[in-house]
């Protein structure tokens, strides 16, 4: 009788262990995997070659294809959503964007409200007027009536060269609109980064306008900004920011985009 009971007390904690192992082994199976984080990124779509709209009304350009590939590298994922530039730093404030990758120049007024990743491009800005126009350098603008982007380095740079209030400064929504004054006549000249300038008078041609580069105005470095404070998401865009550029990555896509320019 006692070695019916061993074998059957041996039995049954087999049976015990192997049903236990089972559960354990389910319950594990069950466990869904980590979902790959979304992030909405806040971006000006009329400031082309860095972003702009395609036919299919979807955000394209450099900034977008450099932040898809440090998603990619850091582990997560990003959604473009068009966003003004002027009052683009409050959508950021108010939790309604999680970055921000719209060509931003940093500067350190900026840092007192938004934190930036490492750069990733260095710019200028330049003047562009008309092919007969006989502007040669940036102090020839103090008389002449000139176009900016609202809220931009450009429109600050302008400012204090001509005075903050000054009525000869005409402040536009867009970069495009700026230009577009130029070419109705509105403006005797434009005053924008680097980028989108000689995007725009590369590809019209026919306008006849001409850009001009003057040492007063100094380097720029656009960087993506995050929410202050957000030091987790900031580690994880400047981690992806590095390992784009030590693979190459960012190079290919910098050749994409300013295929006649030096990085």
């Amino acid at each position: 009788m006692k070695k019916l009971s061993k074998a059957f007390i041996c039995v049954a904690s087999s049976v015990f262990l192997l049903t236990a192992c089972g559960k354990k082994e389910s319950k594990e199976a069950q466990v869904a995997p980590a979902r790959t984080p979304i992030y909405t990124v806040g971006a000006e779509a009329t400031f082309a070659p860095f972003e702009s709209q395609n036919e299919q009304k979807e955000i394209v350009g450099f900034d977008v294809d450099l932040m898809n590939a440090i998603a990619d590298k850091a582990g997560f994922k990003v959604k473009f959503v068009n966003t003004p530039f002027e009052g683009i730093f409050n959508f950021l404030a108010q939790g309604d964007r999680d970055m921000l990758a719209s060509a931003i120049t940093i500067t350190d007024e900026r840092k007192l409200t938004v934190d930036f990743s490492d750069p990733y491009y260095q710019s200028t800005q330049l003047i562009v007027v008309p092919k007969n126009s006989t502007v040669t350098k940036f102090r020839d603008l103090e008389k002449l009536t000139v176009g900016v982007q609202s809220a931009t380095t450009g429109d600050e740079v302008v400012q204090k060269l001509l005075g903050k209030s000054n009525p000869k400064i005409k402040r536009l929504e867009s970069a495009t609109l700026a230009l577009k004054e130029l070419e109705g006549g509105g403006v005797d000249a434009v005053v924008l980064d680097t980028g989108p300038v000689k995007n725009y008078v590369k590809n019209n041609p026919t306008l006849g306008f001409r850009f001009i580069s003057d040492p007063e105005f100094p380097k720029e470095y656009y960087g993506i900004a995050v929410k202050k404070g957000n030091i987790a998401l900031l580690t994880k865009v400047n981690h992806g920011l590095a390992a784009v550029k030590a693979d190459g990555t960012y190079d290919k896509i910098f050749k994409k985009y300013f295929a006649d320019e030096a990085r």
